[in-house]
């Protein structure tokens, strides 16, 4: 019996020689692939519980194959890559990754951060039955059980973290929500006043749900505070 299963797709052998004697110490079944092709083929034939994937590979890249794997799959997405700017940050998680590591990284912070995704992925999935299944804001509507998300009928695709979101807002429609409060609820982890990655994800939230993301129906700006999902009569 193990602790979960890993898909590490990274095309330097050290990396993975390295990250499958941690892993392994630590229970988890590890999985490898070394582009983005082969990982997509991990992926269809694999239950995965954590996918670290690395951005500049051969034959497909990190970016365009966690694009892919996020129009079917919703487990957690830790993006590794050598370039540590804002920019490729940004571009990572707004492609649907749920957390980042610079190389060189610390194997014990990857496999900290590995654990934090799967203490986060059990927790929700074992949260109270008792919360509603599905909240609908006038033509938004959000579907806890399936993470289905519709707006005026046709399906809105979100990642796994926007769809945390977009829930945790929607369960407390009317109600301002600080973004200390968001991010700490959805990432489980310290919020930092620098840390612009709640921006990033509402601003990508918005371009999928709202008509006008300049001027949002749905999830507003409460400047200085935070943001709130509009609750409709």
């Amino acid at each position: 019996m193990h602790n979960g299963t890993i898909l590490l797709v990274d095309d330097e052998p050290e990396i993975i020689k390295l990250m499958q004697i941690y892993l392994e110490n630590e229970g988890y079944r590890l999985l490898v692939a070394r582009d983005g092709l082969e990982a997509l083929e991990q992926v269809n034939r694999e239950q995965i519980d954590v996918m670290v994937l690395d951005v500049m590979m051969p034959n497909m890249d990190g970016i365009e194959a966690c694009m892919k794997i996020r129009e079917t799959e919703h487990f957690p997405i830790i993006m590794l890559s050598a370039k540590g700017q804002d920019m490729d940050k940004i571009t990572g998680l707004s492609v649907g990754a749920d957390d980042y590591v610079t190389k060189p990284f610390s194997p014990l912070e990857l496999v900290a951060r590995i654990k934090s995704q799967l203490r986060r992925v059990r927790k929700y999935t074992q949260s109270s039955p008792v919360l509603e299944h599905e909240i609908v804001l006038d033509e938004l509507s959000i579907n806890a059980v399936t993470h289905e998300v519709t707006l005026a009928g046709e399906p809105v695709k979100l990642t796994p973290r926007e769809f945390a979101i977009v829930e945790f807002l929607a369960r407390h429609r009317g109600q301002v929500l600080s973004m200390e409060q968001i991010y700490e609820k959805v990432w489980k982890e310290q919020y930092l006043e620098s840390n612009n990655t709640l921006m990033v994800h509402v601003r990508k939230i918005r371009e999928k749900i709202e008509t006008d993301p300049r001027k949002p129906k749905y999830l507003k700006t409460v400047w200085g505070i935070g943001y709130k999902m509009v609750k409709f009569d």
